[in-house]
């Protein structure tokens, strides 16, 4: 585990949702009942921090373990871009994301790898153990709040219409399934790494001012729809509690 001196910050969003439908090039669809808990689990990473791979494929096996209504995604920092590997999948706005959860939890300093589960829990990313018994805990919960999504796909364009049932912080995630990396250089010299559900495009939408609406997306160079997914939270602003999720495959 690997700290970063941060200072105290506000608040960080997340957002939920039950179900979805489908149009244009997407053939798939899910439903969720709010009998089911959910757990949205956030996982701050680097490819240049040599305590991530551990947890990379933690998410990994867990997300084999557990098919239905656990959404790992992958949020790749860019503070240890300097350490002789540049993370090609980190951002700033990750880092900034992953401070604002430091303000939260009261913590001294953000770390990798880190994971937060529904807004409300941290642990460190690589305790399997500790993390499946949390996941296990929030999926006896009831879900608060849906999302209902309507996609259309064409060519590398997305356009996402939302309907959601709370005013809050919605989110949607644009995420690669899984991708490898080969690292010559840093801490992970040598090493084969392997993600999955890294978030390359974020965007949150004040749900509050309109809990309806159509958002566009553009598919990253180099992937086609059957590479991402779409992951959709609902976040409480104040509480930062992930009250509903969804994912919706594109093939």
């Amino acid at each position: 585990m690997k700290p970063i001196t941060t200072i105290p910050v506000a608040a960080a969003l997340v957002i939920t949702g039950l179900s979805f439908s489908f149009s244009g090039d997407i053939t798939s669809s899910k439903n969720i009942t709010s009998s089911k808990g959910i757990a949205v689990v956030e996982l701050f990473t680097s490819e240049g921090c040599s305590s991530c791979p551990p947890a990379d494929e933690a998410a990994i096996r867990i997300s084999r373990d557990y098919p239905d209504n656990v959404y790992f995604l992958g949020f790749h920092v860019d503070y240890w871009d300097g350490l002789g590997w540049k993370d090609e999948f980190g951002k700033q706005s990750f880092t900034e994301r992953q401070q604002k959860y430091a303000g939260i939890f009261n913590l001294n300093s953000i770390y990798t790898p880190q994971v937060i589960i529904n807004g409300e829990k941290e642990t460190v990313g690589s305790r399997e153990t500790e993390l499946r018994k949390i996941i296990n805990g929030e999926l006896k919960n009831e879900v608060a709040d849906s999302i209902g999504l309507n996609i259309k796909v064409s060519g590398e364009n997305i356009q996402i219409a939302y309907d959601v049932t709370a005013r809050k912080l919605l989110h949607i995630a644009l995420v690669q399934l899984k991708a490898t990396t080969n690292v010559k250089k840093g801490e992970n010299s040598g090493h084969r790494l392997n993600h999955i559900n890294i978030v390359r495009v974020f965007k949150t939408i004040d749900a509050g001012k309109a809990t309806k609406g159509t958002i566009p997306f553009t598919i990253p160079e180099g992937l086609t729809a059957k590479d991402i997914s779409i992951i959709t939270y609902l976040q409480d602003e104040r509480t930062f509690e992930i009250t509903g999720a969804t994912q919706a495959f594109i093939q």
